[in-house]
């Protein structure tokens, strides 16, 4: 679950937590923010989803309905980065919904991203339920502070690794890693303590580092070098430049990249994207955060993933096919073989 670190406007959806994102916090008119589905373990008890079609945000009209389904694609990919337990737009998409509509396009398969403690265990539940579907678990680095006040941060970094071991469906440990954005200088010691910790995990049991990275780059690489890079670590919905694109790639990560590749003050992840090597590069949603242009600030989901796979080979000359074939192959790569 990554901001969008480069444009200052408002087009993205409040975070977790009770946290709003920065760019996107409720309008005074007190509209709707995603949430998670009613009756999930995250809101248990909570009301349904809103009926209204725009919400207030910053004084403007955010338009929530669902954008159209794309062409398919000529061949199958891999949303590696979804946050399915939270409800955007005028009805939620579960879990079976939004691989229907998703495979209808040519995205099969999904990793479904736990960032807090319930989070995590209900990614692993849904994990469990579909085959398309495997999980990630970890505490997220703007939580890692909240739990560290209240004293709970070891405790809740021993229930990510009993996640971990629960359950085969489990790949990956993340998204974890440094956020200097949304945290203040008071959380840097807890967010780099998880970290820290998280990536421990990661090489204890042999599971996918996913790493959520924003203003926080430089410290980022040098915690991964102080800790040591796991076989497979992916930057996801990666934010930096093609020298920044060079550095990670030089330790062996995966370069994860979501709808704001399309964003016009994009340029520096598009240069990124254009020196990565094919057999590097992944794609995501961070839905229902990020939806690609045209459809930037409307609710995102894995069925979009068409829209931002067709930019990026545009962006980088390479035969559309051929990009779908490189993704789906380097997801396997990327979170320890097929599901």
């Amino acid at each position: 679950m990554t901001d969008d670190a480069l444009v200052p406007d408002s087009s993205r959806a409040p975070g977790r937590s009770g946290s709003p994102r920065p760019s996107e916090s409720l309008g005074p008119s007190g509209s709707p923010e995603p949430r998670r589905p009613s009756g999930s373990p995250r809101r248990s008890g909570s009301p349904g989803p809103s009926r209204s079609r725009v919400t207030e945000q910053g004084g403007g009209k955010r338009d929530i309905s669902r954008p159209p389904l794309p062409e398919p694609l000529p061949a199958p990919v891999v949303d590696n980065h979804c946050h399915l337990d939270i409800e955007d737009g005028n009805s939620w998409l579960d879990p079976a919904s939004a691989l229907e509509l998703a495979s209808s396009v040519g995205v099969t398969r999904i990793v479904q991203i736990g960032c807090d403690l319930q989070g995590a265990a209900w990614a692993v539940k849904t994990a469990e339920e579909f085959d398309a579907i495997v999980a990630g678990v970890a505490i997220h680095p703007n939580e890692a502070p909240r739990v560290d006040a209240d004293g709970g941060l070891d405790a809740g970094l021993a229930e990510i690794e009993r996640l971990v071991l629960s359950s085969p469906r489990v790949r990956a440990v993340g998204e974890t890693g440094l956020d200097y954005f949304r945290t203040g200088v008071d959380g840097v010691a807890a967010q780099r303590r998880s970290f820290a910790a998280h990536i421990e995990l990661a090489h204890r049991h042999d599971k996918t580092l996913v790493i959520h990275d924003r203003n926080a780059h430089d410290d980022v690489l040098a915690m991964l070098d102080e800790h040591g890079v796991p076989e497979r670590t992916v930057l996801h919905c990666f934010s930096g430049d093609a020298d920044f694109a060079r550095r990670c790639l030089d330790r062996g990560g995966y370069l994860s990249f979501a709808g704001t590749v399309t964003f016009k003050n994009a340029q520096d992840l598009r240069d990124a994207l254009v020196i990565a090597p094919l057999d590097r590069i992944l794609v995501e949603t961070d839905a229902p955060f990020l939806a690609p242009m045209p459809f930037r600030g409307r609710p995102n989901a894995s069925y979009l993933i068409p829209t931002t796979v067709r930019a990026m080979a545009e962006v980088r000359g390479e035969d559309l096919e051929v990009l779908c074939t490189a993704i789906n192959a380097n997801t396997e790569n990327a979170f320890g073989g097929r599901w």
